[in-house]
């Protein structure tokens, strides 16, 4: 019966319009921005001023959280109308208006733009539990969350296409992942220790038409899939690092329950065992620098434990936090304000707990591992900081590309290096610096936007040679003809260009041809 009131559900949805683009038109861009980050008023105001109509009435009612009369929701659902609505647990009734539950609640549209995909032309439908904005109280500790920044991260950083073999998302959540999983393989499991996410991911599933592609499992990080391989493994698991309080509750969604970074540890060491040759796992993790330490180098040591052969793997660290500044965003989750007593003892918590452990820092981050046909038993680990922007275009593809070319371009050797046709991305602009009147510049510069956003700093032999990389000529011959031109030593040019060409493949800007 469940399945069948969906079925109808998703109808009514597709019947209204129910999508990003019609209900920024509803509202306007300016008041359904505001409503995206949790300001409703002004999208309110505007609803005030429009006629009733079936996607006005499910907009009140799942978007800004207000009450809405049964009769007009029978409107704008004829197929599954209020009563199906009850029976979801989506929504309860009284007084003659309806108003979304806290227990199984908000719907949500989520653009499904992916360029591998044969649906990506339409919208999907969330279900996941209240905001904060919309609950009006502390979140359940089993609360199962939407989709949110760190989760459109992670889904950006998917490679693109179809995959040969099985997918896994460890820690579904709401199953927003699994879905777009299900758009690369036609096999995918779906894992989360909390049974109430996985009964709300086995509904967006049943909702958004792939629950055949989606077998959900109970249990803790890699136990249900014991002795499995994947030819690509997606997690956002619960990395926070948390202090345990004396009853204060634990949050399914967010806190691993290990000490410190233990859990993002046993997710990474854990999942470079379960892929298959030429998998591919990618997640997201916070990672900690204790005192004369180095948090980037710890996620080396990571990698390294999994003792796999062939693991390549890229570390991008795309913000770090003081244990003030990582305890005051936690502390506040969940519904609590700076100033409450609840505040303070949770801060107190954090600041202790991070002292104990002589914690300096937190990296925020993501890890990409792939492991790859090279026999090499000594992992291929490279590390950076990049916090610049991440693209909104074809973000998977772009980041799949830039982690081939540097994964390539860092296990030839320089002989190999040399002797490779080297291209340049078209996305790669040059930016120079010029005082009034001084023919040469004073700085020169390379920018790409793709994954990341980035700006390097370049001389001249380097933007020379970069901009002769078409394919044409192999690296050794652009090095000795640019080094006859500028007058430089041949030999160190070559040197400079081999070490240049292998830090820019990473930033996605060069690729070797073949």
């Amino acid at each position: 019966m469940t399945d069948d009131l969906l079925d109808l559900f998703a109808a009514d949805l597709a019947r209204a319009d129910f999508s990003t683009a019609a209900i920024e038109t509803l509202l306007g861009e300016s008041a359904d921005r505001a409503r995206q980050a949790g300001t409703m008023l002004p999208a309110k105001r505007v609803l005030g001023h429009r006629q009733v109509s079936p996607l006005a009435t499910l907009t009140r009612l799942f978007l800004l959280g207000e009450s809405v009369l049964q009769a007009l929701v029978d409107e704008a659902l004829p197929g599954v109308g209020s009563a199906g609505l009850i029976v979801l647990e989506l929504a309860k009734l009284a007084d003659g208006h309806l108003s979304a539950t806290r227990s199984l609640n908000a719907v949500t549209v989520h653009d499904a733009v992916d360029a591998a995909a044969e649906l990506a032309a339409r919208d999907w439908w969330i279900v996941s539990d209240l905001d904060d904005h919309l609950r009006g109280g502390p979140a359940r500790t089993d609360h199962v969350m939407g989709v949110g920044g760190a989760t459109r991260s992670l889904i950006a950083q998917l490679p693109p296409g179809g995959v040969h073999g099985a997918a896994l998302d460890l820690g579904t959540g709401c199953g927003i992942v699994a879905l777009h999983l299900a758009l690369r393989s036609n096999r995918v499991v779906a894992t989360d220790i909390s049974e109430r996410a996985l009964a709300m991911a086995r509904l967006n599933a049943r909702l958004n038409g792939l629950a055949d592609r989606i077998e959900f499992r109970a249990g803790s990080l890699f136990e249900p899939v014991a002795g499995e391989e994947f030819v690509l493994i997606a997690s956002n698991p619960p990395f926070v690092i948390t202090p345990r309080i004396a009853g204060e509750p634990v949050y399914e969604y967010r806190d691993g329950g290990r000490a410190g970074d233990d859990l993002a540890a046993d997710v990474v060491r854990q999942g470079a065992q379960h892929l298959a040759p030429e998998g591919v796992l990618v997640c997201l993790a916070n990672w900690e620098s204790p005192w004369g330490g180095n948090g980037l180098e710890r996620v080396r040591g990571w990698v390294a434990a999994a003792k796999q052969a062939g693991l390549a793997a890229w570390v991008i660290e795309r913000d770090r936090l003081d244990p003030l500044g990582y305890a005051q965003m936690w502390a506040r989750d969940g519904g609590e304000r700076p100033g409450s007593a609840g505040y303070d003892r949770k801060l107190a918590a954090w600041l202790d707990d991070f002292e104990a452990r002589r914690v300096v820092s937190i990296g925020l981050g993501s890890i990409r591992i792939s492991r790859t046909s090279s026999p090499e038993r000594e992992p291929l680990v490279h590390l950076e900081q990049a916090a610049g922007a991440i693209t909104t275009e074809q973000t998977g593809r772009a980041f799949a590309a830039a982690f081939e070319a540097g994964v390539r371009a860092a296990r030839m050797t320089d002989a190999e290096v040399l002797e490779a046709h080297w291209v340049r991305e078209p996305a790669v602009a040059e930016h120079r610096e010029h005082e009034p009147g001084v023919e040469a510049p004073r700085a020169i510069s390379l920018s790409i936007e793709r994954p990341i956003s980035r700006r390097v700093a370049a001389d001249p032999l380097l933007a020379a040679a970069l901009g002769a990389c078409d394919g044409d000529l192999t690296l050794v011959q652009i090095a000795d003809a640019l080094a006859t031109l500028l007058e430089v030593d041949e030999a160190a040019a070559r040197q400079a260009l081999i070490s240049s060409v292998r830090e820019l493949a990473w930033l996605g800007m060069v690729a070797a041809e073949g």
